[in-house]
């Protein structure tokens, strides 16, 4: 799907109705929670049906759209299921028991309980928790789409305001002239990535830039009173803060997917346990700054919207190994050049890319090939030339 998200512009009073709508939501969710948790609920299907049991429990909960209701029971079936499917996986580590939400952001609806105006610039939501007509603004036009592929309105708090999201079903598709170059990526954190070419992108460190203000907004922060109003607006501002950083590495981490995507036919990368990299605690800020995760995603992303290959290629002693002849060169992270006995020298993340590339490559172009069959499947005999050598009758 594709999601289009625009501002939402309205009243105080309309605003604190949205709120409203978000805490119903977080109450029906983490009642699905302690039922399942209670073992009266083992499917979907019973969450679903006790969301109306709510309703007529409740008097706030009734206010809220049943297919809003539906949707945030089916926020908390997603988190039972990731951790069954966990579970079944066997991953190692927390499998990620289902827990109750203390800070909910958003309420999501489904194909009822809101109406698009006609020019498609504002939203009226017709439930009884009073939100009403907002208005909404965006670089994105709505009239490409239909209504009917409009499966979800999703409303979400932010430090800087209210956002309203539209989850369109529509498959994305764009050609580009095919370019015949493959390329490998190492991510690091010297530089953000240096591929098999020797190109290297700088990191842009974007937290540890805003770490001064950020420090300064924390302690003003500290500073007040609990609950007073100059707390509250401490923090939004503190948010703020943290919002524009997330949304500097997301811009940064799409826009350079992008034009690794439409550059390249081929892009190998890393797999990398991120998750399992920052119980490094003097790496951990620095890893997660650096934001290596999002970049795969949005390369993978548009590696499906440009029909490009990507390939997730095993880590393993791809910085140690000599892209030259083969032979394991240890190093530490402190060495940056690799200098092997065979006289390759070079960056040591640029021998690291083109290691990445030659395993990526390695495991294209073997699918469906009749020469990796060891049995024969047709059950045709052996075709022989009377006459000729082994080495000829294996050719012919």
């Amino acid at each position: 799907m594709l999601v289009l998200e625009f501002k939402t512009y309205g009243k105080p009073a309309q605003f604190r109705a949205v709120d409203e709508a978000i805490r119903v939501t977080q109450f029906i969710r983490n009642k699905s929670i302690r039922l399942w948790m209670d073992g009266q609920a083992k499917s979907w299907v019973e969450l679903s049906r006790h969301c109306s049991l709510l309703a007529k429990e409740f008097d706030f909960a009734n206010k809220l759209n049943s297919m809003a209701r539906q949707a945030a029971a089916e926020r908390a079936w997603a988190s039972i299921s990731r951790f069954y499917d966990n579970c079944k996986k066997k991953v190692p580590g927390k499998k990620g028991f289902p827990t109750f939400q203390k800070n909910c952001r958003s309420v999501e609806y489904k194909t009822s309980g809101w109406k698009l105006s006609d020019d498609r610039k504002s939203i009226t939501f017709t439930d009884k928790c009073g939100i009403g007509r907002l208005k909404m603004k965006g670089t994105r036009d709505l009239h490409f789409y239909p209504i009917d592929q409009i499966k979800r309105v999703r409303l979400v708090k932010r430090a800087d305001g209210y956002y309203v999201q539209f989850c369109v079903s529509a498959d994305r598709l764009e050609t580009v002239e095919p370019t015949g170059k493959a390329v490998g990526l190492d991510v690091g954190l010297q530089e953000f990535y240096a591929d098999s070419t020797g190109v290297t992108i700088e990191n842009p460190r974007f937290l540890r830039k805003a770490e001064k203000v950020l420090k300064r907004s924390q302690r003003r922060v500290s500073k007040k009173v609990k609950g007073s109003s100059n707390r509250r607006k401490a923090r939004q501002i503190l948010g703020k803060r943290h919002l524009k950083i997330s949304r500097q590495r997301k811009d940064h981490a799409v826009k350079l997917a992008r034009c690794v995507i439409t550059s390249n036919d081929v892009v190998a990368y890393e797999d990398l346990r991120i998750k399992n990299m920052v119980r490094n605690h003097c790496l951990a800020k620095s890893i997660n700054d650096a934001s290596w995760y999002q970049f795969r995603c949005w390369v993978e992303y548009y590696g499906k919207v440009f029909s490009k290959i990507t390939i997730a290629v095993p880590p393993a002693y791809t910085s140690q190994e000599c892209s030259n002849c083969g032979v394991i060169v240890k190093k530490s992270l402190s060495q940056r050049t690799h200098s092997c006995q065979c006289g390759c020298e070079m960056d040591r993340d640029h021998n690291a890319a083109r290691n990445i590339l030659s395993r990526g490559l390695a495991t294209v172009g073997h699918t469906g090939s009749l020469m990796l069959d060891v049995g024969n499947a047709w059950g045709d005999g052996a075709s022989t030339v009377v006459g000729e050598s082994l080495l000829q009758q294996a050719l012919s």
